[in-house]
């Protein structure tokens, strides 16, 4: 069975994407883990994480300029602005038979990859509370309900579309783009008011078409927050806890990474394996006075 990561990215999250795998690698140094492309300014941080940490290029490039014309054929534009933002779609069509897909804005605190074990019994699974807290927002309107699209019992599925794990061949590239139709004609079902993109779809896919699906923040898993806007985390040894259980990760989803919460884990694991330069250190040592942005 083949095992591994995929991530997204760019030259533009270069820095975040080396401490993510720096976080990956700390806990294994085997693990397959695949960078698809965002467009076509990856170059550098294809070449940074390839000598690091020995990340591949998803190997079919052509795969993924298609799939993008495609989606951008499907959606108009003021529905979907970027359809390179539904990128990641294509880990179901990639090389790995089992894999992970994690956001750049996420550090780790385990051999994250031990988690497909998983699959055994889903076909999906996510590691969020996204349905406790958010609910629907940032996912599905008002209208989802009211016309009973999906049942209560599913709408418990809904998830962050930044950490979550499935398996190739649970739908065909034409199931894809059937279902990408059919939310291209009913933009009332979603929520993009706050500027999410994927997110919406991808749940609309998930529920549709995967009916094996698990969240392992639910019983018996019980597994800890992972959201970088919780302030109630503890750090030790550069790992965080919630109540005495260690995260499985941490994302930084809707929250400033620079200067916010958990910027000191951030760092570390971005500069784990060479000094902090001159002006992080000066920047550090300011963060107490200073607001930043993300």
């Amino acid at each position: 069975m083949n095992q591994g990561i995929y991530i997204v990215a760019n030259n533009r999250v270069k820095e975040n994407a080396i401490a993510l795998l720096n976080s990956i690698r700390y806990y294994n140094s085997e693990v397959p883990i695949y960078l698809i492309p965002f467009n076509d300014d990856y170059q550098d941080v294809a070449e940074t994480l390839g000598k690091l940490h020995q990340v591949q290029v998803f190997p079919d490039l052509n795969f993924l300029e298609q799939l993008t014309q495609q989606i951008g054929e499907i959606f108009d534009r003021d529905f979907l602005k970027l359809p390179n933002k539904m990128r990641k779609l294509a880990v179901w069509f990639g090389p790995l038979d089992e894999f992970l897909y994690i956001d750049t804005d996420i550090i780790v605190f385990e051999d994250i990859v031990t988690n497909l074990d998983y699959l055994k019994q889903w076909d999906f699974f996510c590691c969020d509370y996204h349905f406790a807290g958010e609910k629907l927002r940032n996912i599905f309107s008002p209208f989802v309900t009211e016309k009973n699209i999906f049942s209560d019992e599913e709408l418990q599925d809904v998830f962050n579309s930044g950490f979550w794990a499935s398996r190739k061949g649970v739908f065909s590239l034409e199931q894809l783009y059937d279902v990408l139709r059919d939310c291209s004609q009913h933009r009332e079902y979603f929520d993009f008011s706050q500027g999410v993109t994927d997110q919406p779809i991808l749940n609309y896919l998930v529920l549709t078409q995967i009916s094996k699906r698990g969240n392992l923040v639910k019983p018996p898993e019980n597994a800890p927050g992972s959201w970088g806007g919780s302030k109630h985390f503890k750090e030790k040894d550069h790992i965080l806890y919630d109540n005495g259980k260690r995260l499985k990760y941490l994302h930084w989803a809707g929250t400033p990474l620079k200067g916010g919460s958990y910027w000191n884990i951030w760092e570390y694991y971005r500069y784990l394996h060479e000094g902090k330069p001159a002006w992080q250190r000066k920047l550090t040592r300011l963060l107490p006075f200073l607001s930043i942005p993300n």
